[in-house]
């Protein structure tokens, strides 16, 4: 069955049902759907239907040991997709969802291997935003869903992103605006006797100690400094979240008058060599740049670092439309939503400076 290509305005908090229901039939029948959640925006099929699953990875020409994550609306689909569901899976389900936390667990044997990418653990979540469980409500089944981008790019948070990725190779796009949290979920494996941070996201390090009453697992992995050999989770073992732009982290330190000289300095170098440089930076330090001549593109404000992860792709994607050939990107603390910021600027560099 084919649909026509399109793009279908719904609100964030009070959806339209209707284009939803649409929606929810392209899913049951075959097809592929993006949509909206609180962290970005995802590709999603139906999770029992391994060739509707197939589509995802064409369309975003994403390596097949890649797996999604399976978006459910209720725990009676958790436990289709789940071979059990653990004790401390359900200390983290009592209080983190719905919300931007992935838990991978054993799969189901009814589970397909496309959505898991042949592991036998899936990795799920509960997504806390309107649009997404009523499609998988109406569904009527669990969604498999990677982010809606191109393999590799950075990460869509509007529409707009979707669409230009991904173009006639989605059946429908599901607008609701903005993303909220403008990065990933944190994925947390737990099946073994200390849970292990796989990516970091909006639910930070700390909060997932408070709730698990556990110490969890962090690899320099998870902080971004290697690719995982196996990817039992998305945004492990392949480099993710690159402009086309090349990146140049600076990654020497959190004292904000360190990474203003070394940022100041590594751009200096660059434009020496006669690269058009363009500086990522943030709200304090934006004007000291600016006043040596550089092209300043802000992430936001230290004292607030959602407001940089809500930034970032779109940061991400807008430096290609800005005509520079290097841009140099400050860094920020190892530490809560930081974290995950650091994660994804490191695997979208391509290259880290770490000392001077």
């Amino acid at each position: 069955m084919s649909f026509l290509v399109r793009m279908a305005r719904v609100d964030a908090i009070a959806p339209d049902l209707s284009e939803i229901r649409r929606a929810a039939e392209v899913i049951r029948n075959g097809g592929l759907v993006a949509f909206p959640t609180e962290t970005v925006y995802g590709l999603g099929a139906d999770s029992f239907n391994a060739e509707a699953c197939d589509k995802i990875y064409e369309a975003k020409k994403r390596p097949r040991d890649n797996p999604s994550i399976v978006h459910i609306c209720s725990l009676d689909q958790l436990r289709l997709v789940a071979a059990r569901v653990p004790e401390v899976a359900m200390r983290v389900i009592e209080k983190a969802w719905p919300g931007p936390l992935t838990i991978v667990v054993k799969k189901s044997t009814s589970l397909p291997s496309a959505p898991t990418g042949g592991l036998d653990s899936v990795a799920v979540r509960m997504p806390a935003h309107p649009v997404a469980l009523n499609l998988i409500e109406l569904s009527e089944t669990p969604i498999a869903a990677p982010s809606a981008n191109l393999s590799g790019r950075p990460s869509p948070t509007t529409a707009q992103h979707v669409a230009n990725d991904l173009g006639d190779a989605v059946d429908l796009i599901l607008d609701a605006g903005e993303t909220f949290f403008g990065v990933e979920s944190t994925i947390v494996d737990i099946r073994g006797e200390t849970p292990a941070l796989l990516r970091p996201g909006p639910f930070t390090v700390g909060e997932l100690k408070d709730v698990l009453g556990l110490e969890v697992k962090v690899s320099r992995a998870a902080e971004g400094w290697a690719q995982a050999e196996v990817a039992l989770a998305p945004g492990m073992k392949y480099r993710h979240y690159a402009p086309k732009t090349k990146l140049v982290l600076v990654d020497t330190g959190t004292d904000i008058g360190t990474v203003r000289h070394s940022t100041m300095f590594v751009a200096d170098r660059y434009r020496g060599a006669g690269e058009k440089v363009l500086v990522l930076s943030t709200d304090e330090t934006s004007s000291d740049y600016a006043r040596e001549g550089y092209d300043v593109l802000s992430w936001g404000t230290r004292g607030n670092l959602y407001t940089v992860a809500r930034n970032l792709y779109s940061r991400l994607r807008q430096v290609d439309t800005m005509g520079a050939t290097v841009v140099v990107s400050e860094s920020f603390e190892d530490r809560g939503i930081g974290l995950a910021i650091m994660n994804r600027l490191r695997k979208a560099a391509s290259a880290t400076v770490r000392s001077l």
